[in-house]
């Protein structure tokens, strides 16, 4: 039995300074209990909070490689039920580079198996603990490493990966997004995940300081700016169907300048690409009826 006055998340990790992921984490272990085992992939969170010979967690918590923590999560999941346990939650934590590239294809069979487990993806936008490299989660216009800005190049051509998507085409039961500028909509959303007996998805939006070029007392804003200019909208889909929940009450209907102008891996577009990224935020409002 764990004591219930230690934190499922200690102080004392070595992330950066007012880190938007460390805080949805925090938000993440509110909405946890005792009987959750983790599987963390590789990526900041693992690195910042397990540095040898100490630990940040006061949960069960198992590293794996970028790649396989679905994996790992299947395999602790078959020796619960090995066991007779049927209390214990299984939950994965990974990066956005774990979960939307190098680890899609065992996501995807830990969905496809409809195994009941809750993934946890912290989306920093890129690869924020390998030099801030493009990812499948890197939206338009953005200045990465390997999407640089420059003359005749306005950074990442890419569309943002449609993760969320990818979850409910694979039938996933919880299928939710939020922002670290939402800590209770995501301490909530958790406890919601973890009441589901099958798959569920949750993906945060975590701020990254150094790689999004903000300052350390950034990340709530930024979160908070990202629901309200419909870019990253606050979603909840249950057995497929998109809910009211939290959706548009946190929608202001703010202009995506306000969120891209602070940010200095922004800082470099023209008015036109500006424009083509508020399709993007106009593209949300309509399909999800914000």
């Amino acid at each position: 039995m764990i004591d219930k006055n230690r934190k499922f998340l200690s102080p004392g990790h070595n992330a950066c300074a007012g880190c938007g992921q460390l805080s949805a984490a925090m938000a993440v272990m509110r909405g946890l209990n005792e009987n959750v085992i983790i599987a963390n992939a590789t990526g900041c969170l693992e690195v910042t909070t397990t540095a040898y010979p100490q630990s940040a967690w006061g949960l069960p918590w198992i590293h794996s490689l970028f790649e396989n923590a679905s994996s790992v999560a299947s395999g602790i999941l078959a020796s619960l039920k090995q066991k007779g346990d049927t209390i214990t939650k299984v939950v994965v934590q990974a990066g956005d580079g774990g979960t939307f590239d190098i680890g899609l294809g065992l996501v995807s069979g830990m969905w496809e198996r409809g195994e009941n487990i809750l993934y946890i993806c912290y989306d920093t936008e890129a690869y924020s603990n390998t030099g801030i490299q493009a990812s499948g989660s890197t939206p338009y216009g953005a200045n990465t490493t390997t999407s640089p800005a420059g003359k005749i190049s306005s950074g990442s051509t890419q569309r943002k990966k449609d993760m969320l998507a990818i979850a409910l085409a694979h039938g996933v039961k919880y299928v939710a997004q939020t922002t670290a500028g939402f800590p209770d909509d995501i301490t909530n959303k958790v406890k919601k995940a973890l009441a589901i007996n099958g798959p569920s998805y949750i993906q945060i939006l975590s701020p990254c300081m150094p790689g999004w070029k903000v300052g350390n007392d950034q990340a709530v804003n930024m979160g908070k700016l990202a629901a309200q200019t419909a870019l990253y909208p606050l979603l909840e889909y249950v057995d497929g169907k998109l809910t009211s929940s939290s959706i548009k009450e946190n929608f202001q209907a703010k202009p995506a300048t306000e969120y891209l102008k602070t940010q200095g891996r922004f800082k470099h577009l023209k008015d036109a690409d500006i424009a083509d990224i508020e399709k993007l935020a106009t593209e949300n409002i309509i399909k999800y009826k914000l």
